[in-house]
């Protein structure tokens, strides 16, 4: 259920179990064994996501539909819901599916994802693996129309709604090749103008022991300054064509796993002054305000310094992915092999990836809350992590004044049910 395999599956509509313990999968043989059946590349499988059930053979499914009557129950519910509930998409195809199920805008548009497609990610390895400032920026420049094109297709499907774009997140180690991969390595040389030698060095030097809290997230902003201000320049391309024709641009910037207020305070300069600077077609100051600019609350130390943080931003967005992980000090990918035990023995109430922590990873977010708010009134709060699709959780959320909750597109129903419910539990 909270695996990244899952939740990224979650996102793009496709069945995933995941913890399959007992499976042996041979690779070069391209084969896989559980419970003494073997499949073979090309057989057909069936799963069952809810259950986790893994079929054999290829029984039939039913697409989920979404009738006129359904639309006008949930608009109901919108009508009583204090909170706005918007998806976490990533594509034209997920913001498209977020509309129809009745997001009311994008919570988190996770850019990394774009750059993994083949016919990028090797321009992307160039500008990781640049050796001067100059090859960065001439790299980054080659990914900004790729970048923007992605902007303005997501831009198009969801109009005048909200779109809350997160910049560049993940650890470097993977969008970097295989040492293995020695037709790539020798591409990269070449492209550098090195020794595929060198470039074994670099992946080398690159190479991290616990990359989930390595080089990541705001911190690749200050390393590869040119990253960002790329993405930057695509947004602000985008954000100043499309405003020419519309009345209404509604964008949201956001700069993940900020730790401290100085991180901040440098990138929020540097990327505010490059935004403008791409603007000077239109009216600057006119459509600088349109913009709103914020941060991702995800580790701990965040949430203790929220007044500083705050101060500079126009909005929170809780990320209680990486928040649980790291204030339980436990990775989702690997727990399922021993939170069972805890909910087995009434250690924990629940999975804290399913359901909010509320004892721990709740008070930080209160504090949070609390210091943020107080240090700026205007302070919008939302969530995009997995929670928000949790109807406990999102209880929690609309306790504490929170404008927003975000989550994987086909959880949007659910989420609009629980938070049309929580607000009629208050009028009780």
């Amino acid at each position: 259920m909270t695996s990244h395999a899952a939740v990224v599956g979650r996102g793009m509509g496709k069945t995933c179990v995941v913890g399959c313990t007992d499976l042996q999968i041979f690779e070069t043989e391209k084969r896989l064994v559980i419970h003494q059946t073997e499949f073979r590349e090309g057989d057909w499988i069936t799963l069952e996501g809810g259950s986790g059930q893994i079929f054999n053979g290829r029984l039939a499914t039913e697409p989920v539909s979404w009738t006129s009557a359904a639309k006008k129950f949930f608009n109901w519910a919108d009508e009583c819901a204090e909170m706005k509930v918007l998806a976490n998409a990533d594509t034209p195809d997920q913001a498209r599916v977020a509309r129809d199920l009745g997001a009311k805008g994008i919570g988190l548009c996770r850019t990394e994802h774009m750059f993994f497609e083949k016919a990028r990610i090797h321009d992307f390895r160039k500008m990781i693996l640049a050796e001067s400032e100059l090859q960065l920026r001439d790299f980054s420049l080659s990914l900004l129309d790729h970048q923007k094109n992605d902007f303005d297709q997501i831009f198009e499907v969801m109009r005048d709604l909200e779109v809350n774009v997160r910049l560049l997140d993940p650890p470097l180690h993977e969008f970097l090749p295989s040492k293995t991969d020695q037709e790539e390595i020798s591409l990269l040389a070449e492209a550098l103008g090195v020794t595929s030698g060198h470039i074994l060095q670099r992946l080398g030097q690159l190479h991290e022991h616990n990359p989930m809290l390595g080089h990541r997230g705001c911190r690749l902003g200050i390393s590869f300054p040119e990253i960002y201000r790329m993405q930057i320049r695509a947004l602000a391309r985008s954000f100043s064509e499309l405003s020419k024709t519309r009345n209404k641009m509604n964008l949201k910037i956001m700069i993940p796993l900020v730790s401290d207020p100085q991180e901040l305070k440098l990138l929020l300069e540097d990327l505010k002054e490059v935004f403008e600077a791409e603007l000077k077609d239109l009216d600057s100051s006119k459509s600088f305000r349109k913009v709103k600019w914020g941060t991702m609350i995800e580790v701990p130390r965040a949430c203790l310094l929220a007044k500083d943080i705050a101060k500079q931003v126009d909005f929170f967005s809780f990320g209680t992915n990486d928040l649980t992980q790291t204030s339980f000090g436990i990775s989702r990918d690997d727990s399922a092999k021993f939170l069972s035990l805890y909910l087995e023995k009434s250690l924990l109430p629940s999975d804290p990836f399913e359901s909010l922590d509320l004892k721990g990873v709740g008070l930080l977010i209160q504090e949070a809350v609390r210091q943020g708010r107080g240090a700026n009134k205007e302070l919008e709060l939302g969530i995009c992590g997995e929670h928000g699709g949790d109807p406990k959780s999102i209880g929690f959320f609309h306790e504490l004044g929170f404008d927003s909750i975000s989550c994987s597109p086909f959880r949007v129903p659910i989420a609009r049910m629980a938070a049309a419910k929580e607000r009629g539990l208050k009028q009780k």
